[in-house]
């Protein structure tokens, strides 16, 4: 038998095999799929550890390992650590001093209680939000067009977390805000979570490109919200979880209705009815200018229409073609989807007057100028129904859009066990089909399998460096085992109970003692025996040394240097690119104002196709694909952000200015470095070796010439000695890369 003939059998035998070491819940009851219920809590032999319940379900796992958990961090460690965590940020030396000189018991409560109600807690705690639901700026693809007001979407999600916005409502809000909330601006702009998916709109198949756009959003739906690989059906039933191909359209059903809004008004009513009437009198006073321009333009773009259409897909120029009044469900979707590059051309076609033509045109705009016209209300991008019909979904061989088999409706996935949906139009808004308000109803249900147990371990994972359940987008079989089940049970549960306000479920796990254990494994006095039974510290025998997340490392540093701007919100701010990346056809201009450029990270603008270096380097997500954890990996490239990057060295610069303008004695210059970098006092050992390195480096840049002015503190003090100067940046710019800055113990 040749190879070509026995290939078949080949392929099986490896897939037989594949599927032989994949790791499957065999030992772990199958706790998915059924609903939420509060947990009894655990009895352990040693009670005086516990502070909260989460202390008992851990204790009870360690003892039964004969482990111990480690000893309390200290103090200061514990407020960095909990800074950080809550607010993404590092806390001050009037924070320090005051927490160390509080020596009440309920001392670090109230530093948590401070932390939860700081405006910083939302920008933090957003920054991983947006990471789930793959937050960007731009389009993505060739063109990678920019979205300019995205941004809403992600000072929605801020406000919401700093508001502490029940989970529940949250949820609801972006899946159906505009059905659920008609009158409130803050729930038609979370329907911007639908605008987030990548979009290729100078396409050709725009039949393609809907179903490109549904799938990524049913996709990304599963993972957020149900912690499923829903994707995983779009072709065939699901290979390892109870979820089939028709689960899969059924699901997607529920969005096939939608249209992209880029017009959500945000002006309240007597706003508008003013703007209404100042455009009614700008029409009036332009009308006979305007009209000249439309027919000098209207025969180039009827030419230019049938240029363009030709190539797109049948069903798009159908579309185009067909009055508005007539158009179907469908043909509406794919006008306004084909529109797009159609209307970017036809901006664009004054081009093609003649001469003479082009003369008049310009005379022309110059008349309609002088005209003021009104400012434009703002807007936000969203999304609503289509009308009160969907168009047609079908169950899609192999999930190709061309090979359509039976028609399905919307429902939820059978494995889940939960009463089929009860669809009907909304009261509020009867001109839509109410289907995605039935699917926010059902997923906030109070025993729902999923909903409170994703967003706890989400909680959990950026706490510990690890979810409760290692995979956060997939609770399925191919995901990781549950470490502790019923803790999460008890989370989610409590999420429920407490109205779903996840700062109750923040609060419970940073006032309990697993958290606040030292990170020092050879602290713990069963060392021996955990490094045998638990050498991955999936039982948390102490706290997990982690690194700082890219954002953080960007705004510690300007936090160190005195530069962090913290102005909230607002369009996002556009950095200075380093002159190589400058070159990038994606580059983008920086804001002038260089202030405005040190804004937090998380108001960075974010454009797919052209990452912040520093951020890609320290495994920023790269905003095209759901990101639910950040992988920390060890490269090259960091060092070389951080040793040879102009960011570091100019905030480095920065901060030694400051500093020489307050001393010049290399001790107490020395502990200054230390306190803002480090956020700690000296121990004698590092003031010494501080003040002999501040010495020799100087005699060493000495030796070697006048140091140039780009190594020299900004500004200069008049009178220092530029070689010691120089020296003082270089301790800054040491520290600012020491593996301490850039960690959280």
């Amino acid at each position: 038998m040749t190879f070509a003939r026995r290939w078949p059998t080949y392929v099986l035998g490896s897939l037989l095999v594949l599927c032989a070491l994949i790791p499957v819940r065999a030992d772990e009851p199958d706790w998915t799929f059924d609903p939420l219920q509060r947990p009894a809590i655990p009895n352990v032999h040693d009670g005086r550890w516990e502070r909260n319940a989460i202390d008992a379900f851990i204790l009870a796992k360690l003892e039964a390992k004969q482990l111990r958990p480690n000893s309390p961090a200290d103090k200061l460690t514990l407020l960095k650590r909990v800074t950080y965590d809550l607010t993404g940020i590092l806390p001050s030396s009037e924070e320090v001093a005051a927490f160390l000189r509080d020596e009440s018991p309920d001392a670090y409560t109230k530093v948590v209680d401070r932390l939860l109600g700081s405006p910083r807690f939302g920008e933090r705690w957003a920054q991983h939000w947006l990471d789930v639901v793959r937050f960007a700026e731009s389009e993505g693809f060739k063109f990678d067009r920019y979205r300019p007001e995205a941004w809403r979407y992600r000072d929605y999600v801020i406000d919401a977390f700093n508001n502490d916005l029940p989970y529940d409502r949250f949820v609801s809000q972006q899946i159906a805000g505009d059905e659920l909330e008609p009158d409130n601006i803050q729930a038609l702009i979370a329907t911007g979570f639908y605008r987030l998916h990548p979009e290729e709109s100078n396409g050709s198949d725009y039949r393609q490109i809907r179903q490109d756009i549904l799938n990524d959003v049913t996709d990304v739906f599963g993972m957020t919200f149900m912690g499923l690989t829903m994707g995983c059906a779009r072709c065939h039933d699901h290979k390892f979880d109870p979820i089939t191909q028709n689960d899969y359209f059924e699901l997607q059903a529920f969005f096939a209705p939608m249209v992209q809004r880029d017009d959500v008004q945000l002006a309240p009513g007597e706003m508008r009815l003013r703007y209404a009437t100042d455009m009614q009198t700008w029409e009036t006073a332009t009308k006979v200018i305007r009209d000249e321009i439309t027919t000098m333009l209207e025969p180039i773009r009827k030419d230019l229409f049938e240029e363009l259409i030709v190539a797109l897909d049948i069903e798009t120029q159908a579309a185009l073609r067909t009055p508005v009044e007539k158009r179907t469900p469908m043909q509406v979707q794919l006008a306004q989807l084909g529109s797009k590059q159609l209307n970017d051309r036809f901006k664009k076609m004054f081009r093609r007057l003649a001469p003479a033509q082009r003369t008049r045109y310009d005379e022309l705009q110059k008349k309609l100028a002088s005209f003021e016209k009104p400012k434009p209300l703002p807007t936000a991008f969203g999304v609503s129904d289509i009308g009160p019909k969907s168009p047609p979904v079908f169950r899609l061989l192999a999930g190709n859009y061309l090979k359509p088999r039976e028609e399905v409706q919307p429902d939820f996935p059978e494995c889940l066990e939960l009463p089929e949906p009860s669809i009907h139009p909304p009261k509020k808004l009867p001109a839509s089909t109410g289907r995605r308000s039935a699917l926010a109803q059902w997923l906030v249900q109070g025993n729902h399998p999923l909903t409170s147990r994703v967003i706890v371990n989400r909680l959990w994972q950026h706490y510990f460096g690890r979810g409760i359940v290692a995979t956060p987008n997939d609770f399925g079989e191919m995901g990781g085992n549950p470490s502790h089940p019923e803790l999460l049970d008890l989370l989610g549960s409590e999420l429920v109970k407490n109205g779903w306000r996840l700062k109750s479920i923040h609060r419970m796990i940073v006032l309990s003692a697993t958290y606040q254990q030292s990170s020092f494994p050879e602290q713990n006095p069963t060392l021996a025996v955990a490094m045998k039974v638990d050498p991955e510290n999936q039982l948390l025998w102490h706290t997990r040394v982690r690194r700082r997340d890219a954002e953080m490392i960007r705004d510690a540093i300007l936090q160190s240097s005195g530069q962090l701007n913290v102005r909230m919100q607002g369009e996002s701010a556009r950095v200075e690119l380093a002159p190589s990346v400058a070159e990038n056809r994606y580059a983008w201009l920086a804001n002038p104002d260089p202030f405005e450029r040190n804004r937090r990270s998380i108001y960075v603008y974010q454009r797919r196709n052209l990452l912040l270096p520093m951020f890609q380097a320290f495994d920023g997500p790269d905003r095209t694909n759901s990101c639910p954890t950040r992988f920390q990996t060890v490269t090259a490239p960091q060092a070389l952000i951080m040793l040879n990057g102009e960011f570091t060295l100019t905030n480095a610069r920065q901060l030694a200015s400051e500093l020489l303008s307050r001393t010049i004695d290399p001790k107490e210059l020395a502990r200054l470095v230390y306190q803002r970098v480090l956020i700690r006092s000296m121990a004698t050992e590092d003031a010494q070796r501080a003040v002999d390195f501040l010495t020799s480096q100087t005699i060493r840049i000495r030796s070697e010439g006048v140091p140039t002015e780009s190594v020299l503190p900004l500004p200069l003090i008049t009178g220092i000695d530029p070689c010691f100067a120089a020296s003082v940046v270089d301790l800054c710019h040491a520290l600012m890369n020491s593996a301490e800055f850039l960690s959280i113990e």
